[in-house]
């Protein structure tokens, strides 16, 4: 090929392109300890001319701090002024734009529910915004991705914010075979962090290439906007050497060359990208004109009461200040308010004749106003704090402020004191978090139910209201034992005066935070400055470290002569009048909180009774339903303890596939249990199956949002968002309730489980939500179950079989019992068994019936002879009576007229016989009736010159 000097000249602008986008880098070292060095095009494609690979330095080689290496010399470098280094580790505290070796890779949601794959996520990622990186706010699985190749074993640490449960967060390392390296739970899954704070997490590395992995995901339900996650100061050790120095971000500044790190600029002074130094403020073309300044950059506090009893309003300057008092419409800061009266102290506290309220001597107690007083003889003292008047900030509370940016945010510009309640400060910024913490190391009952076994050691209430133009959310959280704060509630946007109550269920240290935050959205002013929450009442029950603003009935020993307080058993309330521990009656509850007395005794009502120790009712598993003169008993111990519901698959709007995993517990003391395993990761897993977790619920009915791990690229189906739906059971109608309100549920939420009787179904049955109501409730409060099961059957009685006589064969006949169709009862009574009876066949009947016809036959012809020969003879007589009245009337003798041949005298005697006549009589008489009409009829024929009547049977002349 012949080159042109067109060729030549190309060729040589080529070379001399590439050899500005190249840079060295070592080859692995081999067994021999050596490497070589290398040079590598920016970009992959043709490139000539690049330089030849040369022996490198030896494996052990590394820079100190301040230091680099040149490759081009391969020698350790100081760093310029204006930059720094590490030495041994790289830091990325920079993030105006993603660093070199960042990445943010999203994954694309599984199939819609119609099965497309429209719903991507492509504008979902990680985004830089200054001082830290932003995560996303959507469903979308996002990951940042670093790779670094470690000399020796070394460490990663990172500062975070992650303040949301409702976005899922993980941390985590490949090797270069993209194999998930060992880690521990702890390190993997971060923790909750406070709002507005930043925590610090730390994990070891191998030496190796390590692959990390920022990962999240949210789990969006709803309309509520997410807390993004924060991420700054990426620190990682255990590189043999850094190849560059990193610059001095703005604001910060190193003076001298060989700098291990960079120094903050003094006060009014300012430097920019890389500075050796910094610049005074004033006059300057690179500081922004300074705004006049308005209502919005002071505050106002009361001052502490002075010996007089006084307290004033002073006003403040928001620090920094950065507004002008003396130009055009600038407005000047307000001068302090006279001198009032201070408010009185608050319950348990006195005042002395001092400029400071004092709390009262252990065994007193005060409202307030009064001095102190000694409870009388069978009480104790209440403990717990009842905060109403806020003159000065309690002793056990705290206020800061957060700036999400980790801007300066003066804690003065927290939550101030406002006499008669506290409300939230300015802040630095719209977007600050506004943060009211109070501490309470511990929970102490009161004696008499010191051994009391019950789910409320003690109870936080306050009211509050916002009002708000923008977007503000006032959230209340609680951290127990210092392991993780959690969001117990929100609420959102503008909210009347209300009272709010939360029941600490455990003996624990327990921190309750109140942050306040007016907008979501990144801001550097303040525009919504009037925006503002205010508590006007914070009331803690059984604190340890309490005063006491009253006195508590107590049981006294039963000794005559002891006046000591003592403990009652469990399910003990005390009789005022007797000062003595008395048991609850059968099926009530013991309330603890409540007054002294018979009162304090709940009934369970019907169809539940309390357990051993009266701390709560239950359903017995046994309910009677009576209708008419039918009475149905059911036994609901068949269903089992806890049933299981996991309904859906539901999608997000953006095609999250999610499924609502229901816990129920109907009947039968063992409660359900949900759990989030995202934030609970850390905990023992002997923990999480008792439900011990910061984040687990346990009760009559619960609720949590599982996630599949499919399509999501998180290694484990994930449980989050675990509610409590009923701990109140109410068995009249199979109801059960919470009676703690939510933002959207003021009177708390309920559950209806529905009872049906299906044979078809085993004894554990089947549960079910309404098919308008997939998510198992339609307007978020009120929950409906249909649990299907044989064991829902009523308890079986002798109406639900009948009986089924067999043939009678051989003498015998079967008695069957048989259930009437369809069986709908269950357990009860039993089928009796079959029985056999002795019994007389139809061939006996025949032969009895055949032979009382041949007897009945026999009969018949017998008296149809009688009554013929009978007849014969009266023909007879009759012939010769008609014969006789032909002759002349002469009279007849007596032998032939009166009585006949062969009769005498003594047969015409009358007899009377006193005997049933028979059957037999029966039809003589009947046949001698007819017979007397006969002969009756015969005397008629006789000659006038007679008078013929019938006598004896016979026709006498008279």
């Amino acid at each position: 090929m012949v080159f042109t000097p067109d060729h030549r000249l190309k060729l040589l602008c080529a070379t001399v392109e590439c050899l500005k986008h190249y840079y060295y880098e070592y080859t692995e070292c081999d067994s021999t300890g050596s490497r070589w060095r290398v040079a590598i095009p920016q970009k992959t494609g043709a490139c000539t001319g690049l330089p030849d690979p040369v022996r490198g330095t030896e494996c052990t080689f590394s820079c100190e701090a301040g230091e680099f290496l040149e490759m081009s010399a391969q020698e350790c470098t100081q760093c310029a002024a204006g930059s720094y280094s590490l030495g041994s580790g790289i830091r990325f505290d920079q993030w105006d734009s993603m660093p070199a070796g960042f990445s943010s890779l999203a994954t694309s949601l599984e199939n819609g529910p119609r099965g497309d794959d429209r719903l991507t996520c492509n504008s979902s990622s990680w985004v830089p915004q200054g001082n830290y990186l932003e995560s996303n706010r959507d469903e979308c699985t996002v990951s940042l991705i670093y790779a670094v190749h470690l000399k020796k074993q070394g460490s990663v640490s990172f500062d975070y914010q992650y303040p949301d449960n409702n976005l899922l967060f993980e941390f985590f390392i490949q090797n270069d075979q993209c194999q998930e390296m060992d880690q521990s739970t702890d390190t993997k899954w971060l923790k909750l962090t406070n709002h507005g704070e930043w925590a610090t997490h730390t994990v070891n590395l191998k030496s190796g290439t390590n692959i990390l992995y920022w990962r999240t995901g949210g789990v969006l339900m709803g309309t509520k906007v997410v807390k993004p996650v924060l991420l700054k100061n990426v620190q990682i050790e255990g590189v043999a050497y850094t190849s560059e120095c990193f610059p001095c971000k703005p604001g910060m500044f190193s003076r001298v060359p060989g700098s291990s790190m960079c120094e903050p600029c003094p006060r009014d002074t300012y430097s920019g990208h890389g500075a050796s130094s910094c610049t005074p403020s004033e006059g300057s073309a690179a500081c922004k004109d300074r705004p006049p300044c308005s209502k919005k950059d002071y505050f106002q506090f009361h001052t502490a009461c002075d010996h007089e009893g006084k307290t004033q309003v002073i006003y403040r300057w928001i620090e920094p200040k950065i507004c002008l008092e003396g130009v055009t419409g600038a407005e000047t800061l307000p001068p302090s308010g006279e001198r009032e009266p201070c408010p009185p102290c608050n319950p348990g506290f006195y005042n002395n004749d001092t400029a400071t309220c004092s709390p009262c001597p252990p065994g007193t107690y005060s409202d307030g106003m009064k001095p102190c007083k000694q409870c009388p003889a069978s009480t104790e003292p209440t403990l717990g704090y009842e905060y109403k008047w806020w003159n000065i900030l309690p002793s056990n509370m705290k206020t800061s402020c957060f700036n999400v940016g980790n801007s300066k945010c003066d804690s003065m510009n927290g939550w101030e004191v406002a006499g008669d309640h506290i409300q939230s400060g300015t802040g630095s910024s719209d977007n600050d978090y506004l943060i009211l913490n109070i501490h309470v190391p511990g929970f102490k009952l009161p004696t008499s139910m010191s051994s009391h076994s019950g789910t409320e050691f003690g109870r936080i209430t306050f009211e509050f209201e916002t009002v708000c133009t923008a977007d503000c959310e006032l959230y209340f959280m609680m951290d127990v034992n210092r392991k993780s704060t959690t969001v117990v509630e929100s609420w959102e946007r503008s909210k009347t005066r209300q009272t709010y109550t939360h029941i600490m269920t455990k003996n624990a240290s327990v921190s309750y935070t109140w942050a306040f935050q007016r907008t979501n959205q990144p801001s550097d002013i303040r525009r919504y400055v009037n925006d503002v929450a205010r508590i006007y009442s914070i009331s803690v029950s059984n604190a340890v470290d309490g005063v006491s603003s009253g006195c508590r009935a107590c049981a006294l020993s039963t000794q005559p002569s002891s006046s000591t307080c003592v403990p009652c058993p469990p399910g003990h309330y005390i009789e005022t009048r007797t000062s003595q521990c008395t048991e609850c009656p059968p099926n009530t509850y013991l309330v603890s909180h409540t007054t002294p007395g018979p009162d304090a005794c709940k009934p369970c009502g019907p169809g539940s009774k309390s357990d051993k120790d009266h701390t709560r009712c239950y359903s017995d598993c046994h309910f009677t339903h009576t209708e008419g003169n039918t009475t149905l008993t059911f036994d609901f111990s068949l269903l089992g303890s806890v049933g299981s519901l996991m309904n859906g698959p539901s999608f997000t709007s953006k095609g999250t596939k999610y499924f609502h995993h229901f816990n129920i517990s109907l009947c039968g003391e063992q409660l359900a249990v949900c759990r989030d395993n995202v934030t609970d990761l850390s905990i023992a897993d002997s923990q999480r199956e008792k439900g011990e977790g910061a984040n687990a619920v346990k009760t009559f009915i619960c609720q949590s949002t599982i996630i599949p791990a499919s399509g999501r690229g998180f290694h484990t189906a994930l449980s989050s968002q675990s509610i409590n739906l009923a701990d109140t059971f109410s068995p009249a109608y199979l109801s059960i309730r919470s009676l703690e309100a939510t933002s959207s549920c003021e009177s708390g939420r309920s559950a209806v489980v529905t009872l049906r009787c299906n044979p078809e179904k085993s004894t554990k049955g089947e549960l079910s939500v309404p098919s308008q109501c997939p998510a198992g409730t339609c307007d978020g409060c009120t929950f409906h179950f249909l649990w299907e099961s044989s064991g829902a059957c009523p308890t079986c009685t002798e109406r639900d079989y009948h009986r089924i006589e067999g043939a009678c064969k051989g003498g015998h006949q079967d008695l069957l019992y048989v259930w009437t169709e369809p069986k709908l009862c269950m357990g009860g009574v039993t089928l009796p068994e079959k029985k056999t009876l002795p019994c007389e066949g139809m061939e006996f009947w025949i032969r009895l019936g055949a032979g009382l016809g041949a007897f009945t036959a026999v009969m018949l012809v017998s008296l149809t002879c009688y009554f013929w020969k009978k007849n014969k003879r009266l023909e007879y007589k009759y012939s010769r009576l008609v014969m006789s009245a032909n002759k002349e009337c002469e009279m007849p003798g007596a032998d032939s007229c009166a009585v006949m041949e062969g009769e005498n005298e003594g047969d015409m005697e009358d007899e009377v016989v006193y005997t049933k006549p028979s059957l037999l009589g029966k039809l003589k008489a009947i046949a001698s009736k007819v017979r007397d009409a006969v002969l009756f009829d015969s005397c008629s024929w006789k000659i006038p010159l007679c008078s013929f009547k019938l006598f004896q049977n016979k026709c006498v002349c008279f």
